[in-house]
C-alpha cells in the first residue's frame, strides 16, 4: 500500500466503539484511502508492537482516538495504549526524517479539553470532538483527510448516506447470498468488513 495512501487508525477495539469504528474506516476508503489498523491481520507469533511500528511507519497519516483515557467504573484502569501509539508516530515524524518528517495525523476524543487532564503535553493541539456519534466522527475525518490531502472530496452528508447505503447492501449480501447468520453479519470481523467495504466503494463510485 502507498505511504502516501496510508492512514494508520489507533483506537480501542471494544464492542463500544465499534459504531464509531465502522463510519470512521468507511470513511477512509470512500475517500481513496487505505486503512491501516491491527486488526487486519492476525499474526499470533509477531509482537503486537512490532506491527504497530510498522503501520506506523509505513502511512503518510494516522488517525488517534484518546477517548478511553478515563476509567468509566471503579477498580477498572484507563487506557494507555491509544496514547502510547500517539507518542511513537509523533517520534516517527520528529526524529526519523526524510518522508516521515511530511507525516500528519488527526488526535479524536469524545470531549473537549479532557483529554488536557491526562497528557497536557498536547494542550495546544487541535482536538477534534466526536461526542460518540458515528456521524460526526464520520464529517470529522472526512474533513481532516480533505483538508491535508486537498482532496476537494463529496461533503460529509454524501460520505454518511453512501455509509449507511453500505451497510444495508453489505448485511443484505451477507445474509441472504452467503449464508451468514445476523450474529455473524453484525460481528464480521475488522479485515473482512474492511474488504467488503473497499469491493463496494469500487462498485458504487461517487457520480
Amino acid at each position: 500500500m502507498p505511504f502516501q495512501k496510508s492512514v494508520f487508525v489507533n483506537c480501542p477495539f471494544d464492542a463500544d466503539y465499534l459504531p464509531l469504528l465502522r463510519p470512521l474506516l468507511f470513511t477512509i476508503i470512500d475517500l481513496g484511502f487505505a486503512p491501516r489498523i491491527a486488526l487486519e491481520s492476525l499474526d499470533s507469533g509477531r509482537p503486537r508492537i512490532e506491527k504497530i511500528i510498522s503501520l506506523i511507519k509505513e502511512s503518510k497519516f494516522a488517525i488517534h482516538d484518546l477517548s478511553r483515557l478515563q476509567a468509566r467504573k471503579k477498580n477498572e484502569y484507563f487506557r494507555l495504549n491509544m496514547p502510547f501509539e500517539l507518542g511513537i508516530d509523533v517520534g516517527c515524524r520528529l526524529f526519523k526524517g526524510g518522508r516521515w518528517s511530511e507525516k500528519s495525523c488527526l488526535i479524536l476524543e469524545t470531549e473537549r479539553y479532557r483529554y488536557q487532564a491526562a497528557i497536557s503535553d498536547i494542550s495546544n493541539s487541535d482536538i477534534a470532538v466526536h461526542n460518540d456519534k458515528p456521524e460526526i466522527i464520520s464529517a470529522k475525518v472526512r474533513n481532516w483527510l480533505n483538508g491535508q490531502a486537498r482532496l476537494r472530496a463529496h461533503g460529509p452528508d454524501r460520505v454518511w448516506r453512501r455509509f449507511n447505503e453500505f451497510m444495508t447492501a453489505n448485511y443484505d449480501e451477507l445474509t441472504v447470498a452467503r449464508g451468514f447468520s445476523d450474529g455473524d453479519a453484525a460481528n464480521l470481523p475488522i479485515d473482512e468488513l474492511m474488504t467488503e467495504m473497499k469491493a463496494w466503494v469500487g462498485k458504487n463510485p461517487v457520480a
